[in-house]
C-alpha cells in the first residue's frame, strides 16, 4: 500500500504504530515519576535538578498570573507542561504516533481547561467578568462592536491554543518525514548526498527536541494567561 506523508499522523496505518505507542507511552511517564520520586540520595541527582528546575519554571509562571488564588491550578499546569513535554519527545521515535499533532489531543486540555475558567469568572463574579468585555476609554458608539469582538476574541481562544500545538508538532514530522524518505533514496544514488541529508536530518532532529520543549510552554503559558480573566 503507497502512503503519503501525512500517513505518519494515522495510528491505525501499521501495527507497529498501534502496538508501540501504547507501551512507549506508559514506559515513557513511569520512568519520568520514577525520576520525581527518587529522594534518598544525599545531594539530588542531576536528573533531579533538570526536573524540579523545569517544573519550577512553569510554577513561577502560574503565580504571575491570576491562576495563583484558584487552588489546584498551577499543580495541574506543572503536570501538564510535564506531560506534553514527554509526548512531544516521544512522537519523535522513529515508528511512533504522535498524539501532540493531533486535536483530538490538544482540544482534550485546551478546551475544558478555558471553559473551565470562564464558568468559574461567571459564577463567582460575573460583574466584573462582564466588564472585561468592554475596555475603558472607548467611544460610547463603539461599545457594541467592542463586545462583539471580544467575545469572538475570548471564544476562539480554545481552537488557536490548540491549533498552534498541533500544527507546529505535525509540520514538524512532516518536515522529517521528507527529510528522511531523500535520504534513504540518495543512500543508493550518491554518498555526498546522503552525508549531507544526513546531518540536515540529525541538525533538525536536535531543532525539533527544541521545539517540543518550546512548543509545551507556549501550550501552558497560554493557558496561565487565560487565568487574568478569572478576577
Amino acid at each position: 500500500m503507497m502512503l503519503d506523508i501525512f500517513s505518519s499522523f494515522d495510528p491505525g496505518v501499521n501495527m507497529i504504530n498501534s502496538y508501540l505507542s501504547p507501551i512507549l507511552f506508559w514506559f515513557m511517564t513511569s520512568i519520568t515519576i520514577c525520576m520525581f520520586t527518587i529522594t534518598m540520595w544525599i545531594t539530588p541527582s542531576s536528573m533531579n535538578i533538570l526536573m524540579f528546575n523545569t517544573m519550577k519554571i512553569m510554577n513561577e509562571q502560574g503565580t504571575r498570573t491570576q491562576g495563583i488564588h484558584l487552588k489546584g491550578f498551577n499543580s495541574f499546569l506543572v503536570a501538564l507542561f510535564i506531560m506534553i513535554i514527554n509526548i512531544n519527545l516521544m512522537g519523535l521515535l522513529p515508528a511512533v504516533f504522535s498524539y501532540s499533532s493531533h486535536l483530538l489531543f490538544t482540544l482534550s486540555f485546551g478546551l475544558p481547561l478555558w471553559l473551565a475558567l470562564i464558568m468559574s469568572a461567571i459564577v463567582f463574579n460575573p460583574t466584573s467578568w462582564l466588564a472585561g468585555l468592554l475596555p475603558g476609554g472607548a467611544p460610547h458608539w463603539l461599545n457594541p462592536f467592542l463586545v462583539i469582538i471580544e467575545t469572538i476574541s475570548i471564544s476562539v481562544r480554545p481552537l488557536t491554543l490548540s491549533f498552534r500545538l498541533a500544527a507546529n508538532m505535525s509540520a514538524g514530522h512532516i518536515v522529517l518525514t521528507l527529510i528522511g524518505t531523500y535520504c534513504a533514496a540518495s543512500m543508493f544514488s550518491s554518498i555526498v548526498g546522503f552525508i549531507i541529508l544526513l546531518g540536515i536530518q540529525i541538525g533538525y532532529i536536535m531543532f525539533e527536541i527544541g521545539i517540543c520543549f518550546i512548543q509545551s510552554y507556549i501550550f501552558c503559558l497560554l493557558l496561565s494567561l487565560y487565568s487574568d480573566d478569572h478576577t
